[in-house]
């Protein structure tokens, strides 16, 4: 993890929205609020992008690799457990490619422009230095 002042509130944080990413996904249908007018798979590829970009702003660089195979298989693992829970969910390869690409898209910005973000807000308000990632 990064040198950061909160590391616990960022990473719980993050825990939080990946409990809420799970909890969204395998609960029916019918108990689902119905979200403004967007694409499932917008959906899917704007939840993965910002839980990649959340965990790229507290890890470093080297990490990024991990961030992408545990999102990858957390997408997996949701489409095994939709498909068998018979809740009116149904297993989707395409969601797992919207997931993952939204996953790397988030990497990708990170890596090129606002990764270790956490560090960044950390000094605004708090005067704490930053490294680099």
């Amino acid at each position: 993890m990064l040198s950061l002042r909160f590391p616990r509130l960022w990473l719980g944080l993050g825990w939080l929205a990946v409990g809420f990413a799970i909890v969204v996904c395998l609960l029916p249908v019918d108990k689902l609020p119905q979200p403004p007018s967007l694409n499932d798979k917008t959906e899917h590829f704007l939840a993965y992008f910002l839980l990649s970009t959340w965990f790229a702003g507290i890890y470093p660089r080297t990490r990024y690799w991990l961030i992408a195979v545990g999102l990858a298989l957390l997408g997996v693992a949701i489409e095994i457990a939709q498909g068998s829970m018979h809740l009116g969910r149904q297993a989707d390869v395409m969601d797992v490619l919207a997931n993952c690409t939204g996953m790397l898209v988030g990497l990708l910005v990170s890596w090129f422009w606002i990764g270790g973000w956490a560090q960044r807000l950390e000094s605004l308000f708090v005067g704490t230095q930053v490294e680099k990632s």
